[in-house]
């Protein structure tokens, strides 16, 4: 099938852990690929990627070949000392609400051109480049800077990956725009491959199904890279609180109270760097009223962890531009993303997936 030209939005970790680790695997041939649902994919390999265009706000990356922005401050990842020479330039992003207060000493944003230049810029640079898929990966809380986006992806023709907590695949009158346009569009807020909302989900969905009584629950995240820094600002998160509260409650038959729910990030400690701890209790009743209770700590590289979904949402959309499918691709985002237009449990979701891309079902 060729490869999918990719254009990135966010030069940062996580950008940087998805190419980092496509060549660990083009390095170690002998390796078994993991964290994709298939090593093909509608015809299209996991290494069938080519990031052909790049937009970040940070001084220090703009200007700079691919190959060498991924590692500046604050990137953390360098899991492959020296990638290959890359000849994708990064170029100039609008900086809108995409920097919160406390990364800013951090980011070092540019200080923009006129918007309408930019805009132009950027949309010819997608057009000169070929891009056919555009990829989010701002920061939480960037709700004018995915929208920009979401707009340049129609704008262009291209399809679209939405890995943040700002909701386009699940808005109606997004999603609407992007069928208009026959361009497809994944999201929203990417699932890790094994991370702390996949696994509380997983958690209430068991407690469900064997007939428990789930009284009260609670998932708490800290970690020590730029995105636990944005998300000590508080007016940042309401969205991602949503989109990871939700996730796990769409698996209970019924709601539980707002006040005996809590999901969402807790602190920022520099020194875990990468490193993801998650702490999760679940607390209910069994026959005759008997209580029970459950905690789980789970630690994770925060950036390896959903590079490989990311992988396949990219392979997903291009599948579906290929089949002339517009609009919000429901399996995809119900399998690979905490907050799709339509909430599955994960088995169901993960079916409707492998039918999807099978070609038996539509989106």
């Amino acid at each position: 099938m060729g490869k999918i030209r990719v254009g990135v939005i966010g030069v940062g970790n996580c950008f940087s852990g998805l190419v980092q680790g496509i060549e660990y695997y083009k390095q170690n041939p002998d390796k078994r690929v993991v964290g994709l649902m298939h090593e093909e994919m509608g015809g299209y390999g996991w290494d069938d990627l080519e990031f052909v265009s790049a937009f970040d706000v940070a001084k220090n990356k703009i200007g700079l070949p691919l190959n060498k922005a991924m590692y500046k401050y604050p990137n953390m990842v360098d899991w492959i000392k020296d990638m290959p020479k890359s000849s994708t330039v990064v170029r100039e992003a609008p900086v809108l609400d995409g920097v919160g207060i406390y990364v800013q000493n951090r980011v070092q944003p540019v200080k923009n051109r006129p918007m309408g230049v930019l805009r132009k810029e950027i949309e010819k640079e997608i057009e000169d480049t070929k891009a056919s898929v555009l990829i989010n990966y701002l920061p939480v809380g960037s709700q004018k800077a995915t929208e920009f986006w979401a707009e340049m992806a129609l704008r262009t023709g291209c399809a679209f990956v939405n890995c943040m907590p700002v909701f386009i695949a699940s808005d109606k009158k997004w999603e609407r725009k992007f069928r208009k346009e026959k361009s497809p569009v994944v999201g929203d807020d990417i699932k890790s491959q094994v991370g702390s909302t996949i696994v509380h989900r997983t958690l209430a969905k068991l407690c469900e199904d064997r007939g428990t009584k789930l009284e009260t629950t609670y998932q708490i995240n800290v970690g020590g890279n730029s995105d636990f820094l944005n998300m000590k600002e508080q007016e940042r998160l309401e969205s991602k609180k949503i989109s990871k509260t939700e996730s796990v409650q769409s698996q209970l038959r019924k709601r539980l109270p707002d006040d005996n729910i809590y999901v969402g990030p807790s602190d920022f400690i520099p020194f875990l760097s990468n490193t993801k701890l998650a702490f999760i209790r679940l607390e209910g009743r069994m026959w005759a009223d008997i209580p029970f209770n459950m905690e789980i700590r789970l630690e994770v590289d925060d950036k390896a962890n959903s590079a490989g979904v990311a992988i396949d949402a990219i392979r997903a959309v291009q599948i579906a531009k290929d089949r002339g499918i517009g609009g919000a691709l429901i399996s995809a985002s119900s399998y690979l993303m905490k907050h799709p237009p339509v909430q599955f449990s994960d088995s169901e979701a993960r079916l409707a997936f492998e039918g999807f891309i099978s070609g038996k079902k539509e989106r």
